[in-house]
This record gives structure tokens, sequence and C-alpha cells, in this order.
């Protein structure tokens, strides 16, 4: 069954509507395509035609992008030419496209058939291409919409003409925010951008629509008219060319080279500014399919898309029925605490928010209020919902309010003691079907699951900090955790809307297990006599957010040297991180605690704001009068979290590298063009990266051993992603 279909009024204006099936959002396909062009091909050929209106059939929305599934079927339409095929294909999509927007004018320029896009609501990736093609471009005034074209946030750029058309319809400074940034902007935001041309109540949608359409016999684009200037100036004009110059420098200093897909974008606006149109899109063609073709773009792509997609639609979820919370108890009214109240409100459900103190619960609850204030002025929320999250949260000092509750999430302080206690005087009031969850960071979940009477009903869930930003929860099930405590974590998490990764329990889980040598490496490297800026900037180089030393300061440094007692206490004569300990209770002995404390590796003015690198770390750790070269500083920061990774999937604390991979980029920013740890393996070769842990074993110890599974891996040429397709298909 088709996703389109068209209905001519008496009007003549025929209403082609976009519906595709079993989807809560239209998504284009490849047929898709050539469906939508064979409607307009009627409508073009039929007299009685004398305009058309796009829209959708999804109440609230007009599309949410494309399925990217269909770059991989047109490599391999095309065999041993994946580029030619691409390329071919991607031109053939600006076809119909090109149809739409010259439908406006006959051969002579004269009465033609315009073509009008009536969005109900979001409309992102070629949801907006599409409807930028059209002469005008209708939205409904629901604040709620998103309009924008995201593409660039999963290694990709708009390469169906988004790029092109935007930068000459808006100009190629007020165009950057939308291509090179992704920004999204509610209907009224984005006509006052000037992306869309028409904002309009809901219900006079499709009227609106029409009657321009009815109005208009004859219109074309303006790039299509003789004459037409671009807004801002092209390149060779003064004002363009300082626009380009500027555009360059924000996209290297933001991305310091790393994301191919951002440099490609300007590439493809400079060079085709300086063409006619249909050769800009051409360039445009070009440089999509040379982004779709480097291997960083395919990693983007499988791991921010496709796999986080099929994460939080429950992937990995066991075979049992719904487990939708509806009753939350949230122990602990601190930073974590009032975090997971708020987002947990902001999905509707009921929360009972506990504290030894009516003040602390209260000011937990408070949290809240102040979030919402914030989404008010920034117009991301109303008054109403802002009462309506707050009518959701019980701020109090009374266990037996969490009568009812069906999850309860313990985050009090990190202490397995206060930890016990709060776990059994919660499970003396709760009913015996309530999951109990930690919200710990490193203590092991089977042993504080021994506090509890039915371990089966025990799980750990860990966010990260601050939880409304992080988009990545860390689900972590313990030797005797059941499944429908498992299910119940998982369908919590896409309650909240964001992002679940199941793993084992064992040594700090799976994401603290790979962080913490990226930190490790860093301070090692520091009493080496390894310039500290050249630690953290290899590490922005390589995509990172923020470098190793920089992230130790934003973590705190009494937090490090807490986990390194108790790591070592815990390891005894296998603990292998002496030499880090060093700096670490040295910085910790000079007061020097981090952010918090405006003193760490870093000096901080009075507002927070970082001055630099303190110079009493060169006095203790003088910088070495030769430095080692970039590449060996960036693979000694990337090895050490890889190999974590390929230990813990080795271990079984991994049970899938999807949720490897996404979780490592959600959680702490891993190198994001890479796909993920195991992506990144698969684009250097386990070959190569088997013989680069040797050299980087034998220069510089043990922690770069190359783990038993990589090895036989790469005696084999064999990829993370093709063995474990083998193993389970939905890996692929």
């Amino acid at each position: 069954m088709t996703d389109f279909t068209m209905e001519k009024g008496a009007d003549g204006v025929a209403v082609i509507t976009w519906d595709t099936q079993a989807k809560s959002m239209n998504v284009m396909n490849e047929q898709g395509f050539f469906d939508l062009e064979a409607l307009i091909d009627d409508a073009l050929s039929d007299d009685a035609v004398k305009g058309v209106v796009l829209t959708s059939g999804k109440a609230g929305s007009f599309a949410g992008g494309m399925d990217l599934n269909i770059i991989a079927r047109l490599k391999d339409i095309a065999g041993h030419q994946p580029e030619k095929g691409l390329f071919e294909g991607v031109m053939r999509m600006h076809g119909i496209l090109r149809k739409i927007e010259r439908a406006g004018m006959d051969d002579k320029n004269k009465g033609g058939k315009p073509i009008a896009a009536a969005l109900p609501g979001t409309a992102l990736g070629i949801g907006l291409e599409i409807p930028l093609a059209c002469h005008r471009i209708f939205a409904a005034n629901n604040p709620s919409a998103k309009i924008g074209l995201p593409e660039i946030m999963v290694g990709i750029f708009p390469g169906l003409g988004g790029t092109t058309r935007l930068v000459r319809k808006m100009g190629a400074m007020a165009a950057s925010p939308l291509l090179l940034e992704g920004k999204l902007n509610d209907p009224k935001k984005a006509k006052s951008a000037g992306v869309v041309d028409e904002v309009v109540p809901a219900e006079e949608l499709l009227d609106a629509a029409k009657a321009w359409v009815l109005s208009n016999p004859a219109i074309a684009k303006p790039w299509d008219e003789k004459g037409y200037q671009m807004p801002g100036g092209a390149p060779y004009h003064p004002a363009g060319f300082m626009t380009f110059v500027g555009a360059s420098a924000m996209v290297n200093g933001k991305t310091q080279g790393a994301f191919p897909a951002a440099k490609a974008l300007l590439s493809a606006v400079y060079e085709g500014a300086l063409v006619p149109f249909d050769t800009a899109l051409r360039i445009e063609a070009r440089w999509f399919t040379n982004v779709l073709m480097n291997p960083s773009s395919s990693a983007m792509i499988r791991s921010l898309f496709i796999n986080k997609e099929k994460l939080e639609k429950g992937a990995n979820r066991p075979d049992v029925p719904d487990q939708k919370v509806k009753k939350l108890g949230v122990m602990g009214a601190g930073m974590m605490g009032a975090g997971i109240a708020l987002v947990s409100a902001m999905a509707g459900i009921e929360v009972v928010l506990i504290d030894q103190k009516q003040e602390t619960a209260n000011k937990g609850k408070s949290y809240t209020a102040d979030d919402m204030d914030k989404r008010i002025k920034r117009g991301k929320a109303t008054e109403a919902k802002k009462t309506a999250a707050l009518d959701l949260i019980t701020a109090t000092t009374d266990y037996d309010a969490l009568k009812g509750c069906d999850l309860i999430i313990e985050a009090v302080f990190e202490d397995p003691k206060v930890k016990a206690e709060v776990t059994k005087n919660v499970l003396k009031v709760v009913g015996e079907d309530c999951i109990f969850a930690t919200n710990t960071s490193t203590l092991p979940i089977t042993e504080l699951a021994k506090a509890s009477d039915t371990p089966e009903n025990f799980i750990g869930i860990h966010f990260f900090s601050p939880v409304e930003k992080m988009m990545l929860v860390e689900i972590i099930k313990s030797q005797q955790t059941g499944e429908r405590a498992v299910a119940k974590a998982l369908d919590y998490v896409r309650q909240i809307r964001k992002t679940p990764i199941a793993v084992n329990d064992a040594r700090f889980f799976y994401c603290n297990r790979c962080i913490i040598p990226y930190i490790n490496e860093g301070i090692r490297m520091v009493a080496e006599g390894v310039a500290p800026a050249l630690i953290d900037n290899a590490a922005r180089q390589l995509g990172f957010p923020v470098g190793p030393l920089q992230l130790v300061d934003e973590t705190s440094i009494d937090l490090g040297a807490k986990i390194a007692r108790a790591t070592k206490a815990a390891m005894s004569e296998d603990y292998p991180d002496a030499a880090v300990d060093e700096v670490i209770f040295w910085m910790e002995g000079e007061g020097r605690l981090g952010r918090k404390a405006g003193a760490g590796f870093f000096d901080y003015d009075n507002k927070g704001k970082r001055q630099g690198y303190w110079p009493g770390l060169a006095g203790k750790y003088p910088p070495a009068q030769d430095q080692p070269d970039l590449y060996e500083v960036q693979h000694r920061l990337m090895f050490a979290q890889v190999l974590e990774a390929v230990r813990a999937l080795e271990d079984g604390v991994l049970e899938d590298i999807r949720e490897g991979d996404v979780g490592a980029i959600l959680a702490w920013g891993f190198a994001p063009w890479s796909g993920g740890p195991f992506s990144w393996l698969d684009i250097i070769g386990t070959p190569y990266a088997a013989e680069r842990c040797d050299e980087l074993t034998e220069k510089f110890g043990a922690r770069f051993t190359t783990p038993p599974l990589l090895r036989e891996m790469a005696a084999q040429n064999q990829g993370f992603y093709a063995r474990f397709a083998l193993q389970n298909p939905e890996a692929a």
C-alpha cells in the first residue's frame, strides 16, 4: 500500500497526503519518492488541477525524516561501485524535488501549477527538504512542533537539496545554525528565521494553503528567476567572503577537524554558491556522497540513529508484560534524586521524593520548579506544565507515602551501609511486587542486593549528571536480578525519554570501567612530563567534548581519590594505578579538588571560569624537553578506553556491542565521529589494532595488552559488527 494518496477537489486543488503505514510519524523510503513523483506527474498533467497542496495524514507532524537504510540499498545496487550508486540515487531524488520546484511555471515561465506544503507539526530532515522545494510553506501554530535539519547530529548533512535551498533562501550566515548545529525551531521561530513562510491556526492550515495556491497561478522560486542574488552576499562578494571565513573558523573551532560532515557541508555551501542552482545541487550531491562513503558517516548513522533507536524501542527487553511505572519513589533529594524526580514528573509519573529532613525534600522539589522556570523563559514550557509537574511530586520524610509505588530508585550517599538501611526500611512499606533500584556509579549491585529479601526484584539504574541533560541511563543486572526487574527498568527509561543500555554487574559496570582509564592515562602523562595542553587538546581533536584533565576537574579530584582508595583496597596486589595515585593524592593534599573548589589542574576565577593550567603543576611535574607526537598521545587515550570495552565484552559485562557503542558516545562523549569503541576498531581494522596494542604494550606497559578476543579476531581479519552480526543479526 502506498504512503501517498491524492484527492482532487472541485476547486482545482489536488491535496497529496503523506501517511506512512504502521508508523506514528512519516518516514520517507525509496518507494515513497517514486510514489510521490507519480502523483505529482498526475497532477501536473491534469488540466483540471490548478495547483497542489502537500500535507500529512499524521496528527501533529509532517515527517520525521528519511529511512537511512536507503543508503545501504543504494550502495548494494551499484555492487563494486557503491559511490556511483549513491550519487545516481541522490540525483534521482534531486530530480523529483526539482520537478516539484519547477511546477510553478511552464517552459515560457508563464502559468504553471504552484505547490504549497502544509505542515501540521514536526518536520525534520527530508520532512523539511521537500517543503523547501515547494513554493510556499505553511505551518500550523503547534508550539510543540520541531522544524529543522538535524542530519549533522548523526554524521551526515542535508543532502537532498536542503543545504542548497536553505542557504539560497536565508543566506549562509542565517542558515548556519540550522545546518551546522542541527538547530530545531518551533513554527513561530522557524517563520522568524525565514524557514517557513506562514504560521496559521491548525484548523485553518489546509484552507490557507489552498487559498494561496489558487491565488498564485504562476510562481517561480527566487533562484530560478533572472537577477537572483544570494542573501548576505555570495563568496566573491565582500560580505559573503567574510561570512565564509567566519563559518570556516567556527566549524574548525567547534569540531577540531574531527567530524567530516561539517567540513563537507561547508564545502558544498561555498562551492555551490559560486554556480547556478542546478550545478549547485550536483555539487551538494557529490559532497553528500563523499560523506556517505566515509566510514565515519556509516558508523555514526549506525550508532546514533539505527542502534540508538532500536535500544530505545526495547531491542534487548525481556519478553514480559508491560511494566510501565505508575508511581515512583525516589530516596534522597540531593542533586541526583532531584533530577530523577524532575524527569519523571515531566513524563507524567507520580513521584514521592523522600529525604531525612523536610527542608531537604522541599529543596529537591524546588529543583523542578527552578528548571521549569528556565524552560518557560526559553519558551520550552508553560505555567500549566510547571504546575502539572509540581503537582505530581510529593516531597516528604514519611516512608508511608511510598505505599503503592511500583518502582523505587534509591539515590542516597554512596555508602553500602547507608544504602542497605534505606533498602530495608523501604521494603517494609512497599508491596512484594515493587522493583527496587539503586542509583550507584561504582558499588557492586550484587552486594547491595543482599539487603533485599527479594534480590530478583533488585536492580541498578545508573543516571549520569545532570540527569535532565544526560541522555543515557545504564541499567545494571545483579547475579539474581529477574526479567521483570529488567523490563521495569527499561520501560521506565523509555517513559522518561532517555536511551538505556543493560549490562551485567562488575566493578565500575561498563561506562565508568572505560572512562576511568581515559582519565588515568591523561594523569599518567602529566607525571611523565607530557604538557597538559597537549593531553587535553589531543583528546579534543579526537572529538571528545573535554580532555581527561579537564574532565577530572569537572568530576572532582577528591572523588577520584576516593575511588582510587576503594579500588586499591578491593584489588590489593593486583592494583595497577599507583602512578596515577601519586598525582591525584598530591593534588588532593594541596587542596586542589577541581572546579568545585576553584582549584584543580586548572586555575579558576570567582565565577568558576577556567583561567589556564595551574602553574604549580609544572613545578611538581616539569614538562619534558622532548614531547611525544600528537598521534601517540591520541592512541594512548583511545586504546585505554577501547581495550576496556573489549574486555567488558569478553567478561560478559556487555552482552551487545550496540550498547557498548551507543553507551560510550552518550555517556562520556567517546569520539562520536567513530560510532563508538567497537565501530572505531572496525574502522582501523582489528589486525592493525592488535599490532598497535603490541607496540603500546612494549613502550608503556601491560595495560595495553591485546585482549584474547581482539587477538583472535585480528588473526581472522574479522570486524566486530561482522562477527557479532552472525551471532545476533539485530547487531548488524
